[in-house]
């Protein structure tokens, strides 16, 4: 059994900074890719940013120069650094860890909620 285990997510004042962490827990021991998505209230999820096994990232545009995001192979856990943030970033972010380019796990969702 695989489960995917976010934490890290909170309360924040804007401009504030947040690190949420993404961990895969069972008996697949490789990914393609580890990303991060986010849905706000009443809005569809959407995509946050990507990093591939090799390093590569993306990023949505909305994100870029504010967030970045890392991973460590070997403790398959993917991290996601949340700098300057804005009342605009507050969602529930998901995990998504994906070992083969069509198949992979989600994660429950940590809440990051971004208020004065």
């Amino acid at each position: 059994q695989v489960q995917v285990v976010e934490s890290g997510g909170g309360l924040v004042q804007p401009g504030g900074s947040l690190r949420l962490s993404c961990t895969v827990f069972g008996s697949i021991f490789s990914f393609e890719t580890m990303g991060w998505y986010r849905q706000a209230p009443g809005k569809q999820r959407e995509f946050v940013a990507r990093i591939t096994s090799g390093g590569s990232t993306n990023y949505a545009d909305s994100v870029k120069g504010r967030f970045i995001i890392s991973g460590d192979n070997a403790k398959k856990t993917a991290y996601l650094q949340m700098n300057s943030l804005r009342p605009e970033d507050t969602a529930v972010y998901y995990c998504n860890a994906m070992y083969t380019s069509s198949r992979g796990y989600w994660g429950q969702g940590t809440q990051v909620t971004v208020s004065s």
